[in-house]
Order: C-alpha cells, then sequence, then structure tokens
C-alpha cells in the first residue's frame, strides 16, 4: 500500500479519495474548502493537511483533482504548493480536465525537479467516480505510468496510456467533442419525436436496440423526457471544457463547426438560467424552458 496526497474534494475527488483509503492506502487530503477535507477524513479515516504542501509531503503519490488550468497551477506551484512538498521519485497525477499546455508545462517543471508527472483526466461523471469506474486517459511516460497504473485501480475501469505528456489532456477532448455532437443529436431525435406525436420512450427503445444506439441514449433519455437535469456534469463545466478543446483545434488546425455550434447551444442553456443543469439539458434549450 502506499502513501499518498489527494488534493482537490469536488463531487468527483471526494469519492475517488475515499476509494483509495478503502483499498488501504494511506491518504492525507487537502481542500480549499477545509471543513469538506476535515469531513473526509472523518468519514475515511484518514488524514488531512492546511496547504497542499503539507499533504504532499512523504507521498509517494499526489493526485490533484480541481477545476481548471488556474487551479491547477494553484495547488501545485509555489511555495505551499504540491511540488514543495513532494519527496524526489514522487509522482504527481493530474486529474483536472485542464489543456495540454499546462500539461507539459508542469510535466517540464516535474522533471527538472526530479518528479513523475502524468496528466490523467478521467470519464464517466460523478456516478463512475462513486462507482468507482472511471476511465483514465494518461499521458506522460512509460516508467511513470507503470509506477502509478496500480494505484489508479480503486477508482478505475479502464486506464491507457496515450502517450507523452498533454495526450490524456488531447484524449479527453476527443472524449468531449463526442459528448457534445451525441447530445445535441439525441435531444433533436427526441424533440422531433415529441412534436411528431410519437411515444418518445418506445421510440427510444426500438433505435436504441440498433445503430442508434449510445451510452447517452441508454442512460439520459429517460431522464431528458422527465425535464430532469440533475444527473452529472455541469453545462458550466461542460463549457469549461469545450472552449479549452476549441482553442486546442485553432492551434492544430482541426475543423470542429458541430461542437463549435453546440458549445453556442450550451451558452443558450445558461442564459436561460442552466448553468448548472447537466449536458442532457440541450433538449430543455429546444423546448424553451427557462428557470429565470
Amino acid at each position: 500500500m502506499a502513501k499518498v496526497a489527494f488534493i482537490g474534494l469536488g463531487v468527483m475527488g471526494y469519492p475517488m479519495a475515499g476509494h483509495l483509503a478503502r483499498a488501504g492506502h494511506q491518504v492525507c487530503v487537502y481542500n480549499r474548502t477545509a471543513g469538506k477535507a476535515v469531513q473526509w477524513a472523518n468519514e475515511y479515516a484518514g488524514s488531512h493537511a492546511p496547504t497542499p504542501r503539507e499533504a504532499a509531503a512523504g507521498a509517494e503519490f499526489v493526485m490533484v483533482c480541481v477545476g481548471n488550468d488556474d487551479d491547477l497551477r494553484g495547488v501545485v506551484l509555489g511555495d505551499d504548493g504540491a511540488f514543495a512538498g513532494m519527496q524526489a521519485g514522487a509522482v504527481l497525477v493530474d486529474h483536472t480536465t485542464a489543456s495540454a499546455h499546462v500539461a507539459r508545462e508542469l510535466a517540464a517543471q516535474a522533471s527538472q525537479l526530479g518528479l513523475g508527472f502524468l496528466d490523467a483526466p478521467v470519464s464517466g461523471g460523478q456516478a463512475g467516480a462513486q462507482n468507482g469506474v472511471l476511465t483514465i486517459m494518461v499521458g506522460g511516460a512509460e516508467a511513470t505510468y507503470a509506477k502509478a497504473e496500480p494505484v489508479l485501480q480503486p477508482y478505475a475501469r479502464m486506464t491507457r496510456l496515450m502517450g507523452e505528456a498533454g495526450s490524456g489532456q488531447l484524449t479527453k477532448m476527443v472524449n468531449q467533442i463526442c459528448i457534445a455532437g451525441l447530445v445535441q443529436g439525441l435531444s433533436e431525435a427526441l424533440h422531433f419525436a415529441q412534436c411528431a406525436g410519437l411515444d418518445a420512450h418506445g421510440a427510444m427503445e426500438v433505435i436504441g436496440k440498433g445503430a442508434a444506439q449510445s451510452w447517452q441514449l441508454d442512460n439520459r433519455h429517460k431522464t431528458m423526457l422527465a425535464g430532469e437535469f440533475e444527473h452529472g456534469f455541469a453545462v458550466d463545466w461542460m463549457r469549461k471544457d469545450l472552449s479549452i478543446l476549441l482553442d486546442e483545434a485553432r492551434s492544430n488546425g482541426a475543423q470542429l463547426p458541430v461542437t463549435a455550434l453546440v458549445d453556442q447551444f450550451y451558452a443558450d442553456v445558461q442564459s436561460m438560467g442552466g448553468g448548472r443543469w447537466d449536458t442532457s439539458s440541450l433538449l430543455a434549450r429546444l423546448q424553451g424552458r427557462n428557470t429565470r
């Protein structure tokens, strides 16, 4: 068993750190809101620290799951950052969905300090984190990945090394491109079925057995038809991810017309007051719902 620090106890990080503790690892946590760290430590018989540096002190692995590039730099760099507390040979695994640029930046700094670094964003949402069945796409050195991979298993259904630093983040961008198009397509299908006077539930059951089947159809069509949009990844966070990947596309020359359009549809959902709704709320936009 390993000595592990976990930094960031949001809806994903809290259960992920819990899986590590239940697996027998010695876990020390840090969270910007200290009360949540205390709560976690009491629930899982772990420990908590007042700074990322102190949480990381003596840890073999430091897991980070925060909001964006700036949050990530804030908890990793500086006098109180995780890097300052890590010992040579330790590995930082970043589960934040961030830019490939910041992943390469932190990987370079880690190398100078004699540390390992992996960018390892996850897919599977809050339910995947709670159930320990996340998919983890990883960028970094093969030897570093081999060292860290066993420690990821308590909350992973699948892990895969995708290439050098930044490759994990680029793969997560591919994931979000797929989700954006799939959810918009499903929303339009449900809206059309309703406007056509069909039994929308029946239509989904039928087409779900054919080529139109998808995870989104299987797991979201019923809640979408019920007008329930409190199931997982928020629109505000999806727009953050889409902004990152559209910036990357402008850099690498990729043409993403559908993704760019869906990003604007999510902006419409935000203007409707649905920034905290989950990503399936694209249907609400078509139906003209509003929380204001």
